[in-house]
């Protein structure tokens, strides 16, 4: 257990979120893919040798799109790491349902990316939302507003809230959150997906410090999007906290 895990489970006592999926290939892909594969033999025992490759190839396709491999995690609990594999479409301002501005990050995941969502920060899940109706092309800057879309926000240990939202696209038409309210959840951690296509953005705290440009392909779990604001001296207020044993059992696991 991390450190800011054990500091988490310190202040607030909560359940601690359970990684899924964590297979190589998630389990999506064995009931979406068997009925390519059941046609593929089909065409070959009748002899319908490119409706077999056709199958087969659909096959393979759907097995690649649910791929989930190991990520390394890097930094520390102020970096916040990319929840998607993709390429960055919007990085700046946005305005948060409330109207309050703050810095965020959209990527834009194409049907050849990884669709494993991954936590951006550790922190509490303190809200999750749902909303939307349509199903927009990713691009369209309406999507943000009007496709389906589920809305996570997470408390780090110093009560920043993060957004990470999972958006519909023109061909994605499920969104997959395992994550429940209350729950701590680590840094990198696998929470979720989206089906075929999508777009996942997230809204950080104000004075964070962006680390990607638009245009840029990231990796989920993998790449560095921005650094929390600086929190050295509430880290120092924290150092009682860690030396409470309760917390040193947590953090070695006992």
């Amino acid at each position: 257990m991390s450190d800011s895990e054990a500091r988490g489970n310190a202040e607030s006592g909560g359940p601690v979120f359970e990684e899924r999926p964590t297979e190589f290939i998630v389990k999506d892909a064995f009931v979406l893919g068997i009925a390519p594969l059941a046609l593929a033999g089909l065409a070959g025992l009748l002899g319908l040798d490119w409706l077999g490759y056709v199958c087969m190839g659909l096959t393979v396709f759907v097995a690649s799109f649910f791929r989930n491999p190991p990520r390394d995690i890097p930094g520390d609990e102020r970096t916040v790491v990319s929840p998607a594999d993709g390429r960055v479409i919007a990085v700046g301002d946005a305005e948060l349902p409330d109207g309050t501005k703050v810095p965020r990050v959209g990527i834009f995941l194409s049907v050849f990316n990884v669709h494993v969502n991954r936590a951006p920060v550790a922190g509490r899940v303190v809200d999750i939302e749902r909303d939307g109706t349509k199903f927009l092309a990713a691009f369209n800057p309406r999507v943000e507003t009007e496709n389906v879309r589920l809305a996570m926000t997470l408390e780090t240990i110093f009560h920043e809230r993060v957004r990470v939202v999972q958006i519909t696209g023109l061909i994605a038409r499920r969104i997959v959150c395992h994550a429940q309210i209350g729950e701590w959840i680590q840094r990198g951690t696998r929470y979720g997906l989206i089906r075929f296509g999508s777009r996942t953005d997230v809204y950080l705290p104000p004075g964070s410090e962006l680390a990607v440009k638009k245009g840029q392909k990231v990796r989920g779990g993998s790449t560095i999007l921005a650094t929390l604001p600086d929190q050295s001296d509430a880290f120092d207020a924290l150092d009682p906290v860690l030396e409470d044993p309760d917390v040193e059992d947590q953090r070695n696991g006992d």
